[in-house]
């Protein structure tokens, strides 16, 4: 669908993926289910005729939780397409929230191109007097075509906040201020007459995508009385790479400890991520399984990202390499 009436408008591609931002209350079940096309939600945005013209595609309408490597893959060759195009400014994608940052990532990380990718979602759904999709499709579409967004890779617009893909996390399940940086903070705003970046993402790297079946990593919890029998059982299913959610400055028990040293023993790459919203994982501590051992042992330290943002990265990584000290160089970049 185009909006052919100001054909000097720029052009943004549009691809509608489902989420909350694309569903509607079932009258039998009174529970949200996906019922909007990426024409549907358009519609419902009739200002978007002084902004931008849109062309949509609806590669698929699935629930968040639905999405994983094998759509992440599809996305992103879709997105690569329409940024290819000389006449098309940017690309917009509406997600559900609850994957929204891990799709994110994958797009910043595996997308070369200095177009903006912007990502949006909703938190209440089409049936609700409150529906916010409308409102952060339009102003998707004003970052998309706002000559101060090139350069900054994938952004996440909710609730007229610019986020940056690195950084992003859903931080609360249904406000719609959910969407927040942490440490780092907003990049910026989107205001109706303006959009205003205050910075930029510094830490971004590009990862080419060599294979569309990605290593299998899994992500296992440490908490108080943890046996380390999930990472025994990641590593007996096949898993080629573990992600795991520490505590605090990236530290374990001795029973995880010694279940992590097993399975990098058998070739198995080891991540340590933490629980922690906010902060860096750092080889800090010397009893046994604190960050020193975990070191020590030949164990990858994930900076700052989140077990889910680290996960995508070792994915990527092991396309190519196993080697600890490689990955742990991507890693602090």
């Amino acid at each position: 669908m185009t909006t052919d009436t100001l054909p000097r408008l720029p052009l943004c591609a549009y691809i509608a993926t489902g989420g909350t931002i694309a569903m509607k209350t079932d009258p039998d079940t009174g529970a949200a289910v996906p019922a909007l096309s990426g024409e549907d939600l358009l519609g419902t945005v009739p200002e978007m005729a002084n902004i931008a013209r849109l062309e949509v595609g609806n590669p698929f309408n699935l629930p968040s939780p639905y999405m994983g490597p094998s759509h992440w893959v599809t996305l992103r060759e879709s997105v690569a397409m329409a940024l290819a195009h000389d006449d098309v400014t940017g690309v917009i994608v509406s997600h559900g929230t609850d994957t929204l940052e891990e799709t994110a990532w994958f797009l910043d990380l595996t997308i070369d191109s200095s177009k903006p990718v912007v990502m949006i979602g909703a938190q209440r759904n089409a049936s609700s007097p409150h529906f916010d999709g409308p409102r952060n499709l339009l102003n998707a579409a004003r970052v998309c075509v706002s000559p101060d967004a090139r350069g900054k890779g994938v952004l996440v617009v909710l609730n007229n906040q610019i986020n940056a893909a690195r950084e992003v996390t859903k931080t609360h399940t249904s406000d719609v201020e959910s969407f927040k940086s942490g440490d780092s903070g907003f990049l910026g705003t989107v205001d109706d007459d303006r959009v205003m970046f205050a910075r930029a993402a510094l830490r971004r790297q590009f990862i080419v995508l060599s294979r569309h079946d990605l290593p299998y990593v899994e992500i296992v919890p440490m908490h108080g009385g943890a046996d380390g029998g999930l990472v025994r059982a990641a590593v007996a299913l096949g898993a080629k790479g573990i992600v795991i959610q520490a505590l605090g400055l990236g530290n374990v028990n001795a029973e995880m400890f010694d279940a992590i040293r097993d399975a990098i023993a058998a070739r198995v790459v080891i991540v340590i991520s933490t629980r922690v919203p906010t902060g860096r994982v750092r080889p800090v501590y010397g009893f046994t399984g604190g960050g020193s051992t975990l070191k020590a042992a030949g164990a990858v330290f994930a900076d700052n990202l989140s077990p889910q943002k680290a996960r995508i990265l070792l994915m990527l990584v092991m396309q190519t390499t196993a080697n600890p000290d490689q990955i742990q160089s991507l890693f602090d970049r």
